[in-house]
């Protein structure tokens, strides 16, 4: 009940407030760069694609994401390896 009382008088604007600023971002960085999130998606495949030859990994867990730094952008990818004894698939 509390939490629909405080929506309801606006104090949990600043989360609603800062997920739109997050949001915002995304699209101009999306924008800026010219990577549409499509051709993001082709890229996470492609890099699951290829990674996966040489190493066993678990594609539910891999991010490719933008970022910005400034006036530095990034395209990051975040792709959690299994433990050392699992790692070598193929040599």
């Amino acid at each position: 009940m509390t939490s629909l009382l405080d929506r309801l008088v606006g104090r949990n604007s600043a989360s609603s407030a800062q997920a739109a600023k997050e949001r915002l971002k995304t699209v101009l960085l999306h924008d800026r760069t010219d990577i549409s999130p499509g051709l993001l998606q082709d890229i996470k495949d492609d890099l699951i694609r290829i990674v996966s030859q040489r190493i066993e990994i678990e594609p539910s867990h891999v991010q490719v994401r933008l970022t910005q730094e400034g006036r530095e952008h990034r395209l990051v990818a975040d792709i959690p390896l299994p433990a050392p004894s699992h790692r070598r698939r193929l040599s």
